[in-house]
């Protein structure tokens, strides 16, 4: 009797060990699952960091190339970049050292004063070439921020800027590349000066010289023998033409920006693509657009930064003194529009940046959105209270101050005219004004809450009626008189 009992705690005891071996099994299994699940989601998270950090700089770096292709390759857009050149104090003052130094170098001024003298006068040769010096910087000075000049610069500009590659493959004739150096060709400039110092010291040259207005003709091919047979010199080959930048790289930057320019699409599309990859593989979305955010603004201060280093390298190729700063401020005006690309990036990335932490489940974020909520609310109650009060009474506040209300609007006009000086700003302001005006008198005369109209103070106040009398009250009608009780109803009381 006793084997059965025997079997059947054994065959208990083997299910009780498979069940546990089938749960130590299952156990592990998830335990692999969660390990695997948990790298998996650190990978996510890592390559999401990185590739954000990976689009963030490119980003940047197609705004830049999208600047330069824009800047360099579209005619009209390079032609209102440089056109305010000349006009630059620093720069118009190293254009007029640099034409008078060329000017007195074929001219020969001091030889040229020193034989037209007495031979006992030579000795002033010297103070009066110094002084004509002086005439002839100051006269390049007036022709370099003229109007005529103006229109010789833009249109030089826009002559030689035909195709997008006007400048980078060397086809212009004013800005010049050639031997690996960047030269600018001031010989229009030249002829311009040449001609008003005619007119100012015809003695200077022996004889008139003729010379044609480049203000109202297009720059002749021919323009440097012109100067030549009216001068009566030979120009040397380098005559008038500045050299900007010279160190053997002009050539490898024209190959880069040239490619730059034909993979410029292609890199702008890989980098929006870059950008949703990362997205979509992170496992936190908000997390990667802070992250994205942050590493835009790090971009942008890197690559100003290393513009700034170009920039730098390209001055020390410059001599020192009015060159500098002219090439200085020259290159801080052509670039203004890339430094205020480069502010735009980094107050969009502070934006996004704040914003992705604001709706985030942290306790400074959680505490400040409801702070934000409250005080919504009790700016909304505060306005409804305010605007039930101004419905009440603001009417009869409006009929008591009608007039110095007016008289404020039109004071406000007033001065709001003289600082917008546009007829399109003054027929606004007195539309305005206009309508301020009828709308404050139709709600100075609006009805008040308990019903008597509000009046103004030259209205007549209304004719007191007499009181009428009270009328008599209605007599009272006599009571009925009561029935007597019945034979029952007698009884039932006794």
């Amino acid at each position: 009797m006793t084997t059965p009992t025997v079997n059947r705690e054994t065959t208990t005891d083997e299910e009780l060990d498979r069940l546990r071996l089938e749960v130590s099994t299952l156990r592990a299994r998830l335990d692999t699952r969660k390990r695997r699940g948990v790298v998996l989601l650190g990978v996510r998270r890592a390559a999401a960091a990185v590739l954000v950090a990976v689009a963030a700089f490119a980003l940047v770096a197609s705004v830049v190339g999208v600047w330069a292709a824009k800047t360099a390759f579209d005619t009209d857009r390079w032609v209102a970049t440089v056109a305010p050149l000349p006009r630059d104090p620093q720069v118009s003052a190293a254009m007029a050292e640099y034409a008078t130094a060329e000017l007195f170098r074929i001219l020969d001024v001091e030889n040229r004063v020193r034989e037209v003298l007495p031979e006992r006068a030579g000795f002033v040769a010297g103070p009066i070439t110094g002084q004509v010096r002086e005439v002839v910087r100051r006269t390049v000075h007036d022709v370099l921020v003229s109007d005529r000049f103006q229109r010789i610069w833009v249109e030089a500009n826009r002559r030689v800027h035909q195709r997008a590659l006007a400048i980078l493959e060397g086809t212009s004739t004013l800005v010049v590349v050639r031997d690996d150096r960047v030269e600018i060709d001031l010989l229009p400039l030249i002829n311009q000066v040449l001609r008003q110092l005619s007119a100012q010291l015809p003695t200077m040259f022996g004889k008139q010289v003729t010379l044609p207005d480049l203000g109202t003709s297009a720059i002749p091919e021919n323009l440097r023998v012109r100067i030549e047979d009216a001068v009566g010199v030979t120009l040397p080959a380098d005559f008038a033409r500045f050299t900007v930048y010279d160190t053997g790289q002009v050539a490898a930057v024209q190959d880069a920006v040239l490619a730059a320019r034909r993979q410029l699409v292609l890199f702008v599309v890989a980098t929006f693509v870059l950008l949703l990859v990362a997205l979509a593989i992170s496992p936190g979305r908000r997390r990667t657009l802070l992250q994205l955010g942050l590493w835009l603004v790090v971009a942008a201060v890197v690559v100003t930064a290393a513009l700034r280093r170009v920039r730098a390298e390209l001055l020390l190729e410059v001599p020192d003194g009015l060159y500098r700063d002219g090439v200085d401020a020259a290159l801080v005006t052509v670039f203004a529009g890339l430094r205020e690309r480069g502010t735009q990036l980094i107050w969009i990335g502070v934006v996004l940046a704040l914003l992705m932490y604001l709706v985030g489940p942290g306790r400074l974020p959680v505490w400040l959105r409801r702070g934000v909520v409250r005080a919504a609310r009790a700016t909304g109650r505060g306005a409804a209270r305010g605007g039930r009060a101004t419905a009440a009474h603001g009417p009869g506040w409006l009929a008591a101050h009608l007039d110095v209300v007016r008289v404020g609007g039109i004071v406000v006009a007033v001065v709001l005219a003289l600082l917008l000086s546009s007829w399109m700003s003054l027929l606004v302001i007195g539309v305005v004004l206009a309508a301020f005006e009828v709308l404050v008198t139709l709600a100075a005369r609006r009805t008040t809450p308990d019903g008597a109209e509000v009046l103004e103070a030259s209205d007549e106040p209304p004719a007191l009626e007499a009181p009428h009398p009270p009328e008599p009250p209605e007599p009272a009608e006599p009571p009925e008189p009561a029935e007597p009780p019945s034979a029952t109803t007698a009884a039932a009381a006794g």
